[in-house]
């Protein structure tokens, strides 16, 4: 029954809505013309461009971003990762890119990666094609900006954040956005299976240290 009840609170799905911008507006605000655009698949702000390129660091937005995109379920080629691509996957999507870029096609590929096109370890070719469209590097976010968003994943799961624990997580926890919001999933589900309010005594008690990588 403990297993039911804990399976109850799904974690929210990357969306544009529950994305903290930061400042990464004018991607964001790209990528949502992009997914609301079922006719030509391209951002009404460059009706030319057939790719749209995202990077930075892990823990950026950009895995955010692509699946929201995904979701969208409009025309779209999606490539979250490029940096690890085999040959033959390098291939695909150098061709994919030459096919919606003729004349009268309608889609549009999306691919994110850890580095600018120029300096991704793929063949040159490729690289030249993911920096013909629209790139965006994205940014981290700040401390505040993390403290927010960790308010609004702990809301979208049905309970409110206190900030001592918000700043204790910001301290002791890692820093990527992607490990701090499966610890505070982890907490979450703590919190039920011990039937006691998520406090700062709460996240103290888990057995095991914040760095390690069993709880997330």
């Amino acid at each position: 029954m403990k297993q039911l009840v804990l399976d109850l609170i799904p974690a929210p799905l990357p969306t544009f809505d529950n994305f903290v911008r930061g400042c990464n507006g004018e991607a964001l605000e790209v990528c949502q013309q992009a997914g609301s655009n079922s006719t030509t698949g391209a951002p009404s702000r460059a009706n030319a461009a057939k790719v749209l390129y995202l990077w930075g660091v892990s823990g950026s937005g950009k895995t955010h971003l692509a699946t929201a995109l995904k979701n969208a379920e409009t025309a779209h080629v999606i490539v979250d990762g490029v940096e690890r691509l085999n040959d033959d996957e390098q291939i695909q999507l150098f061709n994919q890119i030459n096919h919606v870029n003729q004349p009268g096609e309608s889609g549009f590929v999306v691919a994110t990666g850890n580095s600018a096109p120029r300096d991704l370890p793929l063949r040159p070719e490729l690289t030249s094609r993911l920096g013909s469209g629209l790139t965006f590097q994205l940014r981290p976010l700040t401390d505040t900006e993390k403290a927010e968003a960790l308010c609004a994943h702990a809301k979208a799961r049905g309970f409110a954040l206190r900030d001592d624990v918000t700043q204790y997580l910001l301290r002791h926890a890692r820093r990527d956005m992607a490990s701090l919001i499966s610890f505070l999933d982890a907490l979450d589900r703590y919190s039920l299976e011990t039937g006691r309010e998520i406090t700062l005594p709460l996240l103290r008690s888990m057995s095991t240290p914040l760095s390690q990588p069993t709880l997330i």
